[in-house]
């Protein structure tokens, strides 16, 4: 710790350690689990995130439950927890508005991942039967370069190999477009207008589309 009384020095000595601002943020878009919450951090080893979780249930940030699905355990913000919800949202106002948008920042998986977390939190904008939408992203140096988001009315979910289903659309750009759209800096009319974006499939499905672009940005697009 700082070893001062200031309250930024103690707050800080609880969010402002490494992954824990991204762990609390997936908590607040509505991961529970510890395999969920994994999904949104690509990067973070499994023994740090049980470090983590283990802290901010010790300093009453969170709580554990168990599991009524499966064994294991949930994970539930306490008050504490979510009064870090404007913390988050100033950070990611001030990211926005002073950090450039680099590439390393545009992973399409994590972008296809905020976008099902954003359909999970508002079932009003999903379809009445499963809609599978095939993100392609045309760059070659990316590891995974095609993804599924599986909308269905059920729960949403991201795939990384084929789920089985046709695609009722294909998406097909490059990442920082696919980024830009989700932090709301254009839309897909747009995109479609300067050819940085095809869209293939149903005209009522692209409007769909257009729809889970203009909301749920909170926290930088998650």
């Amino acid at each position: 710790g700082y070893g001062q009384y200031c309250p930024i020095a103690r707050g800080a000595e609880v969010f402002a350690t490494r992954w824990t601002p991204i762990i609390v943020r997936n908590l607040l878009i509505g991961c529970a689990t510890f395999g969920e919450i994994l999904d949104g951090a690509p990067g973070l080893p499994r023994t740090l995130l049980s470090e983590r979780l283990r802290e901010l249930e010790a300093v009453g940030v969170l709580r554990r439950v168990p599991n009524p699905r499966r064994r294991g355990w949930r994970y539930e913000l306490t008050a504490a927890g979510q009064e870090l919800a404007p913390v988050c949202d100033a950070l990611g106002a001030w990211g926005e508005r002073w950090l450039e948008l680099a590439p390393e920042h545009v992973d399409p998986y994590v972008v296809v991942w905020g976008l099902a977390q954003t359909l999970r939190q508002r079932p009003d904008l999903l379809p009445g039967r499963r809609v599978t939408v095939l993100f392609d992203i045309a760059e070659q140096r990316l590891a995974t370069r095609r993804l599924w988001l599986v909308a269905s009315p059920r729960e949403p979910e991201v795939c990384v190999s084929h789920p089985g289903w046709d695609e009722d659309l294909v998406v097909t750009t490059d990442a920082a477009w696919l980024a830009g759209w989700r932090l709301g800096r254009w839309d897909i009319g747009a995109g479609l207008r300067t050819d940085r974006v095809r869209v293939d499939g149903r005209v009522g499905l692209v409007r769909n589309l257009q729809r889970w672009g203009e909301v749920g940005r909170t926290f930088g697009g998650g």
